[in-house]
């Protein structure tokens, strides 16, 4: 078979499971709705490779629904809720101010659950949505961090593109006491400003891609107590494996990765990544 319909055969082909970590951590982001497996599937994976608890994200109102039924029924599972900013640009759009505030109210009756640990995913994307959709999404956060501080739970960002704003808006309104910038994509000079606000910041399997030395330069100058890692499945699945199917029992490969770059022993950023996450969501 030639090399690139190999390839091309092995794209919808799970990758083998990683040696376990010796430290349990969390998936402090995932999509299992938007994986080819059942929960419990996944679950049991995830743990047979130390990750023990995933934080499943609901990025409109009917997955926010899902994230907190499921999260409801399985101890494993944490969940956020939020209307994704491209969402919030899309709703706004197509149905007006009104029908935003209306998904917005119930993002905030969702959000009030136990299960449900934080408001995200939140924020800005300028890469997908054009200056048309700035106001709604703009909007949006603000309404997410407000929420965030009322019910004191964690917000988790997602910045595409929108550095600089992002950053603006956390100081305007001020920041929840626990932040998360889900999938960081800043530079190292970011990397301390979040640093110096205390904002937790979580890598994906993208810091493993080649051309992403950038995102690795930004995870050497993050101080270990702000660490953590996700997967953002099923989207950027870390190396060896890009372009197949991502699942939270592919944390390991991440983790290593992370380890390498620190300098750390894996288990020793695996406990920080633990205790952090008990910090960020618990």
């Amino acid at each position: 078979m030639p090399k690139s319909a190999k390839a091309k055969a092995e794209q919808h082909v799970p990758p083998p499971l990683p040696e376990p970590l010796a430290v349990p951590v969390t998936d402090s982001h995932t999509h299992l709705d938007m994986q080819d497996t059942t929960v419990e599937e996944a679950l049991t994976k995830a743990a047979a490779v130390g990750v023990t608890r995933v934080v499943q994200i609901g990025c409109d109102v009917e997955r926010a629904r899902w994230a907190s039924k499921i999260a409801a029924e399985h101890d494993a599972v944490w969940a956020a809720v939020a209307l994704h900013p491209n969402e919030a640009a899309r709703i706004e759009q197509q149905q007006g101010p009104a029908a935003l505030d209306a998904a917005l109210e119930e993002i905030a009756g969702l959000a009030r659950a136990h299960q449900v640990r934080a408001l995200g995913e939140t924020g800005l994307d300028y890469f997908r949505t054009g200056p048309e959709g700035v106001a709604a999404q703009q909007r949006s956060f603000r309404r997410h961090i407000a929420l965030a501080k009322e019910l004191d739970k964690t917000l988790v960002i997602h910045d595409r593109d929108a550095h600089d704003d992002v950053l603006r808006i956390l100081r305007e309104e001020g920041a929840p006491r626990r932040t998360v910038f889900h999938c960081y994509s800043g530079d190292a000079a970011m990397s301390e400003l979040c640093a110096a606000e205390g904002y937790f910041m979580s890598f994906a399997g993208n810091v493993t891609f080649g051309s992403a030395q950038p995102l690795r330069d930004a995870l050497a100058a993050a101080p270990p107590e702000l660490l953590l890692v996700e997967t953002d499945a099923p989207f950027l699945t870390p190396a060896p494996f890009r372009g197949r199917p991502n699942a939270p029992y592919l944390i390991p490969v991440t983790v290593r990765a992370m380890a390498k770059v620190k300098g750390m022993a894996e288990e020793e950023l695996s406990r920080h990544i633990a205790a952090n996450t008990v910090r960020a969501f618990g």
